[in-house]
């Protein structure tokens, strides 16, 4: 719900609860799969996006996903600049959904990914339960943080 249009051209101080915090979850996907790609793929060297094939295909699928998420960085920053200009930005309900968007992506890339669909490891050569619980444990804990301050902010009306 946007503000309604005030005669001046200006939008009334009404927080825009769902976009703030979709917003937010655009930008906590965004900035968990740049720092994926570029600690753990990049960095370290640990996996790609796709390790089943070549390592031509799995520079391909690294490069796909960093296209990806800075198209999703990019949006969601507009996104979030857009409700800050017409006054309609929740920054509770925005932190609240980066939490969840980062936590949901770490949480998805550890579950479906690497155990579902098997497109790569956390690491390889290394015995992998540490590596798995900590990657979900941490994925779980930003998801529920997440959670949690959505609901305190939609519970206060979304207000700032």
């Amino acid at each position: 719900m946007v503000g309604s249009s005030l005669p001046s051209g200006r939008t009334a101080d009404v927080p825009d609860v769902r976009a703030s915090a979709l917003a937010g979850v655009l930008l906590g996907i965004a900035i968990m799969a740049a720092v994926d790609e570029i600690v753990f793929h990049q960095l370290l060297a640990w996996h790609h996006f796709y390790d089943r094939s070549t390592p031509t295909v799995a520079l391909l699928s690294d490069g796909l996903l960093h296209a990806a998420e800075v198209i999703a960085l990019v949006g969601g920053f507009f996104w979030f600049a857009d409700l800050r200009r017409r006054h309609a930005l929740s920054a509770r309900l925005a932190r609240g959904g980066f939490l969840l968007g980062a936590g949901g992506f770490q949480l998805f890339d550890g579950l479906i990914d690497h155990k579902v669909l098997r497109l790569h490891q956390i690491r390889y050569g290394v015995h992998l339960v540490p590596y798995d619980v900590v990657w979900n444990v941490a994925g779980a804990a930003l998801l529920l943080t997440g959670a949690l301050l959505v609901r305190r902010a939609r519970s206060r009306g979304g207000r700032r």
